[in-house]
């Protein structure tokens, strides 16, 4: 009496790819094994890799099988890639972990193959993207200009040191992803180039090749072929090369004269200090002159007077709430 020899179960290969990469660039061991695939499924017509797959000579069946009806396709030692489509991929893979948990079922080798990968950065795509949608579909966010979101932008970067300040990392996470938020919203506006008439739009592949080119220009110790061994020689070549970049014609240039008196004083001092300039507090009588001078001899000792100010006014907060425990 003869035995039939059992069927060998196959392979199902769960094929993946990131959004955020582009159809068609896949990993070698994706393409391989592609080619080498006895049948490849894929239950969504309008799957964006599947003309990249066609070009490359790789049949695509359009067929969105049952668990068992993907395991009879395996039967034979066959292997079967399937290229995950969204809504359906879920009662797929619930199938097959039924048939799986059943035991009755001799089931081929399931492999889940990532052909793309996301590059560190790529999540900042659906940033994007979020944003375009909400700029296009949000009745608030479609109405907003750059002077309108500015003091946004403002509070933000504040609620950003209080992060820092508290060490909460948590919320200095959140509040990064804030101050990002303001930058995209920033250059999607400025993509319109409707706000001002004859403006030049741009957009935030703009925003990031400038800054791109600004840091790789700036640190000619890193991209080039100057050294620094200090931190007190970075800063130097970068405002030596800020200034021709600008072609300032004082120190003082490009100073914003909008931020905090502490903070402005210190940058100033700062400036002055770094050019090497001999420049002698002005005399005068008041409380904004001394603390001036206060500023001025915080900065040259290392220390930021803003900072330290708000050190102080929270531990006086602290003191007054103690008093108001007490009453």
């Amino acid at each position: 009496m003869r035995t039939e020899a059992p069927v060998a179960p196959g392979r199902i290969v769960l094929l993946t790819a990131s959004h955020r990469v582009a159809p068609g660039l896949l990993s070698w061991p994706a393409w391989q094994t592609l080619h080498d695939a006895d049948q490849v499924l894929c239950s969504d017509d309008a799957h964006p890799q599947l003309p990249y797959l066609r070009e490359a000579g790789i049949g695509v069946e359009i067929a969105a099988p049952t668990a068992q009806e993907l395991l009879d396709a395996c039967a034979g030692d066959r292997t079967v890639v399937v290229l995950p489509s969204g809504e359906g991929d879920q009662a797929l893979t619930d199938g097959l972990a039924r048939l799986a948990g059943s035991g009755r079922v001799q089931m081929p080798d399931l492999e889940l193959l990532p052909g793309s990968y996301d590059l560190p950065g790529a999540r900042l795509l659906d940033l994007v993207q979020v944003m375009d949608r909400i700029r296009l579909e949000c009745p608030w966010s479609s109405q907003q200009t750059h002077k309108g979101l500015a003091k946004y932008g403002i509070e933000e970067a504040y609620e950003l040191v209080e992060a820092i300040e508290d060490g909460d990392r948590d919320e200095l996470r959140e509040e990064l992803g804030d101050v990002l938020l303001q930058v995209v919203f920033h250059a999607r506006i400025a993509q319109e180039g409707r706000e001002e008439d004859g403006a030049e739009p741009f957009s935030i592949d703009d925003v990031a090749a400038t800054i791109v080119e600004k840091l790789i220009h700036r640190h000619p110790h890193v991209f080039g072929d100057e050294s620094a061994e200090t931190p007190e020689e970075v800063k130097a070549h970068w405002l030596r090369t800020k200034a021709i970049e600008k072609q300032r014609d004082s120190v003082t240039d490009g100073v914003p004269l909008g931020q905090p008196g502490l903070a402005l004083a210190a940058k100033l001092a700062s400036r002055v200090r770094t050019a090497g300039l001999d420049v002698a507090l002005p005399a005068g009588d008041g409380i904004g002159y001394e603390l001036l001078g206060l500023a001025v001899r915080a900065e040259a000792q290392g220390a930021d007077p803003e900072a330290a100010l708000r050190a102080a006014a929270r531990a006086y907060r602290d003191a007054i709430r103690a008093v108001e425990d007490q009453v």
